[in-house]
């Protein structure tokens, strides 16, 4: 590991959720990936390191809410209602719709400190939502924090499933473990026969999944009630039963 977290903090395990391009879901499926950790009566902490473009306040009603200093000038992370510890530019910031006009080594930076400035304390799984695509901020993650492995998430699309095989390659480029891959928006179920339409087309995922060699660790439907929730900040409300899997598979590992 590249760089310390602060004595007061024990992080037993540290999962990065990347993609290889914006749009598939990361954030929501980081929020999913979090909210089913908790629910199993675990220690959970969300590190939104999407400096530019932060998501998770949202996802979790914390908007308004801001993270404040103690008196060894540590930050304090902000806790959602299920106790879920978020870190996130948004809580630094007067107001979230603030732009982030920052070159890539300030961005890498910031992702530094919320590692190593903020108290965690006891945290049994760090899920850090990761900004798309394969450049500086996954870079600084990879060569900094001592990382248990990443989840890539994608959708059906061939193109995306090309740009996906990047991450994984960038991953197993710097011998950090890919624990599997997660298809979101995979298909929409017809509320009136239970039909599955593929909207985006043909799904590819059991094609890269067979090709490195990695579990599909779960096929997320689009749902209208998670469209809502997210717009909402209710995501911790919602029971998605196809993510359950996909957690039992982490905590093995």
């Amino acid at each position: 590991c590249g760089i310390q977290s602060n004595p007061d903090n024990h992080i037993k395990n540290i999962i990065t959720v990347m993609s290889g391009k914006g749009g598939v879901g990361k954030s929501t499926v980081t929020v999913m990936l979090a909210k089913a950790m908790a629910k199993k009566g675990l220690k959970v902490g969300i590190m939104d390191a999407d400096i530019t473009g932060p998501s998770i306040p949202r996802l979790l009603a914390l908007s308004n809410e801001h993270a404040f200093g103690n008196e060894k000038q540590q930050l304090i992370p902000v806790e959602s209602k299920e106790g879920i510890k978020v870190m996130s530019l948004n809580f630094l910031v007067q107001s979230e719709s603030d732009p982030v006009i920052w070159r890539g080594p300030v961005i890498g930076g910031v992702v530094k400190q919320f590692y190593t400035d903020v108290v965690w304390d006891n945290v049994d799984y760090m899920f850090v939502d990761m900004p798309p695509g394969t450049s500086d901020v996954p870079l600084t993650a990879f060569q900094s924090f001592p990382l248990d492995g990443i989840v890539v998430v994608t959708s059906p699309q061939e193109l995306v499933s090309m740009v996906v095989e990047k991450a994984i390659n960038m991953a197993q480029s710097m011998d950090i473990k890919v624990l599997g891959l997660i298809e979101n928006m995979s298909y929409v179920e017809c509320p009136n026969c239970n039909e599955k339409i593929e909207i985006f087309g043909k799904s590819h995922i059991n094609e890269v999944s067979e090709k490195y060699g990695l579990p599909v660790l779960a096929k997320i439907p689009m749902r209208q009630k998670v469209a809502e929730s997210a717009d909402e900040g209710t995501m911790e409300d919602l029971e998605i039963p196809e993510i359950k899997d996909a957690v039992s598979f982490i905590e093995g590992k």
